[in-house]
């Protein structure tokens, strides 16, 4: 059996106010090709399907498409929820679409959707879990954390490890203290309730991990973020994106291949004096469109420099300074903010810069008896 793994595919995105969607169709296209010319029997697509919980008329068209073509090629597709998604919508007419080899596990509803396929070495069990929070499953299981809840539902799903099991999820996925590499445009709660363990996933064969836009492994090497198919934040600008093909034999026999994906346009940084980034010496006219990010280091005032820069560079989406004038203005700002906050106060700052939650009462009552 052979198996493409995408995830964060966040269609409909816009980054610094660009929208994103002819590059998703670029790379969709691309991943229409790459199914043809590889021919694997099963996609799965772990979560993020859109960018928005109510996604545009033109992202839902892109989806639609994608799916469509898939059926055509004969596909057998399994899509579930991401954190960006309303499972709810991504979900409607899940039963009718099953009949077509499209199968979608939009929320949980008690267990884990599980569907088998057979190839000439036996059974094949698919398990979908869409992305949880202990609060969507207390209904059907008691659960302090996303640890404990995703241990709770995969030992309810009774899964049987004589056989080939995969698990196609959407969380934020740690081994033991290591914390897996993230970028700008994700948060994950770090050291917080949302981490879940890679040990809770030993029954399966291959987990196809979405969240994370980097493509990366968790533990072993059969736990892996496909990571996102387009580079969405600066950085991620060192990624290489690519879409994860799984030849699976026997049970234990797993062969795994990274296939490159070429976006539209890339995106890169550039770092300078304001002439040397406008000289012809410095750029080509083959990356003059890509998506930029410029700092520029002059010393001195400069008159509309966005406008000189876009004359070359016609996607740029950020624009910074880097200057001696410009640090010492940012250091005296942090010097001032820090002499003008309590302690507590600084606490509670980075407290929810960590964790994205704010200190609860009980633990700002601790805090002030520590540093009193």
């Amino acid at each position: 059996m052979k198996l493409l793994h995408l995830s964060d595919l966040h269609i409909g995105k816009k980054v610094h106010g660009c929208s994103m969607l002819n590059e998703q169709r670029k790379i969709l296209s691309q991943i229409l090709l790459l199914c043809e010319k590889e021919n694997p029997d099963i996609v799965l697509v772990a979560g993020d399907v859109y960018d928005k919980l109510v996604p545009g008329e033109e992202a839902v068209s892109i989806m639609d498409h994608f799916l469509t073509s898939l059926n055509k090629q004969e596909k057998e597709v399994f899509v579930i929820s991401g954190n960006h998604d309303s499972g709810e919508r991504l979900q409607f007419g899940k039963e009718i679409m099953k009949q077509k080899g499209i199968h979608i596990a939009g929320i949980f509803e008690g267990k884990l959707d599980c569907v088998t396929l057979e190839d000439v070495w036996g059974a094949l069990n698919i398990y979908m879990l869409p992305f949880i929070k202990p609060s969507a499953v207390r209904k059907y299981y008691k659960a302090e954390n996303c640890e404990d809840a995703v241990k709770k539902i995969i030992e309810g799903a009774k899964v049987d490890f004589t056989q080939r099991n995969i698990l196609i999820a959407h969380q934020f996925v740690t081994n033991g203290s290591w914390m897996p590499e993230c970028c700008d445009s994700e948060n994950p709660s770090i050291g917080g309730l949302d981490a879940v363990d890679c040990g809770v996933f030993e029954l399966f064969d291959y987990v196809a991990l979405g969240h994370l836009h980097q493509a990366q492994k968790v533990g072993r090497e059969t736990i892996r973020y496909a990571g996102s198919p387009l580079k969405y934040s600066f950085s991620e600008v060192m990624h290489k994106k690519s879409a994860m093909m799984i030849e699976m034999e026997e049970k234990g026999k797993i062969k795994l291949t990274a296939i490159p994906l070429k976006p539209l346009h890339e995106m890169r940084e550039i770092k300078g004096k304001l002439n040397d980034l406008i000289d012809p010496k410095h750029y080509t006219r083959a990356d003059r469109n890509d998506y930029i990010r410029v700092t520029l280091t002059d010393e001195e005032e400069l008159y509309h420099p966005l406008d000189t820069l876009r004359n070359i560079y016609p996607n740029i989406l950020r624009l910074d300074f880097d200057n001696s004038r410009l640090k010492q203005q940012n250091d005296d700002d942090i010097e001032m903010e820090i002499e003008n906050k309590t302690d507590l106060e600084l606490f509670e700052q980075f407290f929810q810069k960590q964790n994205q939650v704010e200190l609860t009462l009980e633990q700002k009552e601790y805090i002030k008896k520590y540093l009193s």
